[in-house]
């Protein structure tokens, strides 16, 4: 049953009835409300999906400060980045979603379903930073999307990297660590032989393993140096930025190794045993990292009050 009503108005030899049909306003909030359970029961079944996924993942970051302790990280600093980018649509009205997104959110799906039948995890993982810009599309827009996608793709520098497509890196940087460190370690008077990744020394060999290549800190270094460009006013000052992070971080590694071996002749082989080794890793990211803000940082005077204005 519908109920009507009318409106009369009346001027100098002039009467009119205007009737007045209600439209039915219930019909918005209902499509509206029906949108956002989808979108909810979507967000949730994804929760669900990849809950394995990011357990793994914290367990790689967490596994020791030599494997992608760094990605541990990545997560909240990309969240602020998001937060940042949106902050100019606020008050704007709310953005139609594009299916563009399904092109982007399907396939990464598939691969999760790949990886299920694999079990190695590492596609899964690599699935979330397929699906994050679909879901992005799909929720809030190519426009806001196109505003958030650095953030979207610098995820990528979480993922675990396995040891198999590293081992090569791994063996050139033992190879640099062990090369330099054996020129720069006799200068404090200390001699040494280098056959291949050991330096042998008075007090024994000294094997520069893998843990000790230095490639968590070169792989920390990049996704500095990305965040650091990203933010770097001028091309060619993300450029050099960027291309500092690798010699930056070999340099720190090497200064590592020469202070252990140093630590081993003058206190003896119980330093590698002790917390000393550890905290040397990371004493390479406390030289590196900061470097490379440095070199980002804009040193021009002025510069923020002109922004800021």
């Amino acid at each position: 049953m519908q109920s009507s009503s009318s409106v009369t108005s009346s001027s100098p030899g002039v009467s009119t009835a205007v009737a007045i049909d209600p439209v039915n306003v219930e019909a918005k909030p209902t499509s509206s409300t029906w949108r956002s359970v989808g979108i909810c029961l979507l967000l949730v079944e994804l929760v669900v999906l990849y809950a394995p996924t990011v357990m793994f993942l914290w367990g790689r970051w967490t596994m020791s400060v030599w494997h992608n302790a760094h990605g541990a990280l990545v997560p909240p600093i990309v969240a602020f980045l998001v937060y940042h980018e949106l902050k100019p649509f606020r008050g704007r009205p709310a953005a139609r979603g594009s299916a563009w997104g399904f092109a982007l959110l399907v396939p990464a799906l598939l691969l999760h379903a790949i990886d299920a039948g694999m079990h190695t995890q590492l596609l899964a993982a690599t699935s979330i930073v397929i699906a994050l810009p679909g879901l992005s599309l799909l929720l809030i827009g190519a426009e806001r999307t196109r505003a958030i996608l650095f953030p979207l793709v610098f995820l990528v520098v979480a993922l675990p990297i396995p040891l198999g497509m590293t081992e090569q890196i791994h063996m050139q940087l033992r190879l640099i660590a062990t090369a330099a460190s054996a020129w720069i370690v006799p200068a404090l008077g200390i001699p040494v032989f280098v056959e291949g990744t050991t330096l042998h020394l008075a007090t024994g060999p000294l094997q520069v393993s893998d843990a000790c290549s230095g490639f968590s800190t070169l792989y920390a270094a990049g996704a500095v140096a990305l965040l650091t460009a990203y933010s770097t006013p001028g091309w060619t000052r993300k450029a050099f930025v960027l291309l500092a992070a690798a010699p930056l971080a070999i340099a720190a590694n090497i200064l590592r190794v020469v202070s252990l071996t140093a630590l081993v002749i003058w206190e003896g082989p119980w330093v590698l045993d002790s917390f000393i080794h550890p905290l040397s890793g990371m004493l390479t990211f406390a030289l590196a990292l900061p470097v490379i803000f440095w070199l980002g940082g804009d040193s021009r005077p002025g510069t923020a009050t002109r922004e800021a204005v």
